[in-house]
């Protein structure tokens, strides 16, 4: 599925996709720095992309950069930030590892945006689907865990956790499971 062209609306609860296409990644700090009124670097255009709860392990190739390993990170701690970010940058598409709060599901709903659940411990396997890292911002004053690192990606692998509509696969198992708990002692 190209991600810039992704009508993230049509997207499923539990749906599997393969992304292709723009991704770039973004941690607390980078978070905080947009929370805070800071800038997105140029040429990033968050409606066309992803935006990747990582904190990679790069290693310079060349005059370049290659991704070792790329496994998610737990998003909930970019819950005080991620409803704003939205809003202000008109992002779509968030990968992360663990689910997000209430905030976040309702600027998912308000503003058109998926929350897609990536494979945690599948670190080599999504640094596999990694093409080419186009380049890195925020270096110097984050360093490399907490850099915007740009990844063009083919075949990404992850799963619609939290949908466009509202709807969370983290509160239907929740639900379920208090349900099912209920049953069970009576």
């Amino acid at each position: 599925m190209d991600i810039a062209t992704l009508d993230v609306r049509s997207l499923k609860l539990g749906q599997s996709v393969l992304l292709d296409g723009l991704v770039h990644t973004g941690r607390d700090r980078f978070h905080k720095h947009l929370h805070d009124g800071g800038f997105l670097p140029a040429g990033v255009d968050l409606p066309t992309s992803a935006l990747y709860h990582c904190g990679p392990v790069m290693v310079r190739d060349g005059g370049g950069w290659r991704m070792v390993a790329g496994g998610p990170t737990t998003s909930s701690r970019e819950e005080p930030y991620e409803a704003d970010v939205i809003a202000r940058f008109g992002l779509r598409i968030i990968i992360g590892k663990g689910g997000m709060g209430q905030k976040t599901l309702a600027a998912c709903r308000e503003h058109g945006c998926v929350y897609l659940q990536a494979v945690g411990g599948a670190a080599a396997l999504i640094a596999a689907a990694v093409e080419r890292v186009e380049g890195v911002d925020f270096l110097e004053d984050f360093g490399a865990a907490e850099a915007m690192w740009h990844l063009r990606v083919r075949g990404f692998p992850a799963v619609v956790a939290m949908d466009a509509h509202g709807n969370s696969l983290y509160e239907a198992v929740s639900s379920a499971s208090t349900a099912r708990l209920k049953a069970l002692i009576g």
